[in-house]
């Protein structure tokens, strides 16, 4: 089948954290039916997010920080609790991850491994996650973390795999990419 897409238009609708866009195209269905249509598209890069994990602990690395976004949805006070994550910018996603570690956390890893790339809601944003998991060990503890921007006030939480979890089922933990991690160690006995 020939292009199912073509591009009619983009028009900028915002420009800031986002780049909001409203995108005009035709698009083709399955029966071969065209149809224009128009979507508002939120572009922004790349991330790349980590989950630092010890097995002979049964511990995991996560962080708490305040999200306006969640904090105007009337269902939360803003503050998030989730793995480490950060812009891509010019950095490859492995040391994007590492890099955020570092800055978000204080531990200095070496040794990661990529678990899956994810839209997270790709009805609305063109970014992609690339999502690591990482052993740590006390030792790799060097700074004490908290973000390296002067916007960013991040508290380092160590806490039981098993509490993850349970956070999870209790609501405390909503952020999609931190509950994919997390199944993921599950699912993959990363601490077991």
């Amino acid at each position: 089948m020939e292009e199912r897409v073509k591009i009619i238009e983009e028009r900028s609708l915002s420009e800031g954290w986002f780049n909001l866009k409203e995108v005009i195209y035709d698009y083709t269905w399955f029966n071969g039916r065209v149809q224009r249509q128009s979507r508002e598209v939120a572009k922004k890069g790349n991330y790349a997010g980590i989950l630092l994990y010890n097995k002979e602990k049964r511990t995991v690395i996560l962080t708490r920080q305040f999200r306006m976004p969640s904090y105007l949805n009337d269902t939360s006070d803003g503050f998030i609790v989730e793995a480490c994550a950060g812009m891509l910018d010019d950095d490859a996603p492995e040391e994007c991850a590492k890099r955020e570690a570092l800055e978000e956390t204080g531990f200095k890893v070496k040794n990661i491994e990529k678990a899956f790339e994810a839209y997270t809601s790709p009805g609305t944003l063109s970014e992609l996650a690339h999502l690591y998991v990482g052993a740590y060990e006390d030792d790799m503890k060097v700074s004490k973390g908290g973000g390296a921007d002067e916007d960013e006030d991040i508290e380092v939480l160590e806490i039981s795999f098993t509490q993850a979890l349970e956070m999870i089922k209790t609501g405390e933990i909503k952020d999609a990419k931190t509950i994919m991690l997390l199944q993921y160690a599950q699912i993959n006995e990363l601490l077991n």
